[in-house]
């Protein structure tokens, strides 16, 4: 097998867990209901893969879990979806930091009208 077949074998795989999580759970990763936790989306797969993380480091590698791999990549495909359904503002630091030094500014000038 080529490794182009490999990719694609692995990546349908993925895509096969995926899609039948989606369709067992409900889109629950990406909307959770929130009944007892209130984190958000995004939390909640951060924390997730955390979990799949901390099982790799304790080992569960060596059990054979490949579980765990697909799990944690099925995670991180779950947080690539969210961050393109919430992309980052298109704002850079640059332009906020001036936003702020304009508002000190005018809150300055202001003070000193007033004390005039």
């Amino acid at each position: 097998m080529t490794f182009h077949e490999q990719v694609y074998k692995v990546l349908a795989d993925i895509q096969e867990m995926l899609i039948a999580k989606n369709e067992k759970y409900g889109n629950s990763a990406l909307e959770p209901l929130g009944v007892f936790s209130q984190l958000s989306a995004k939390e909640g797969l951060l924390v997730r893969i955390d979990d799949k993380l901390k099982r790799i480091k304790n080992g569960s590698l060596d059990k054979d879990d490949e579980d765990v791999i697909n799990d944690l990549i099925g995670y991180l495909v779950l947080l690539k979806i969210h961050a393109n359904l919430n992309p980052k503002p298109t704002q850079d630091w640059r332009d906020i930091k001036e936003k702020q030094d304009l508002i000190k500014k005018m809150q300055q000038e202001l003070r000193d009208d007033l004390i005039l």
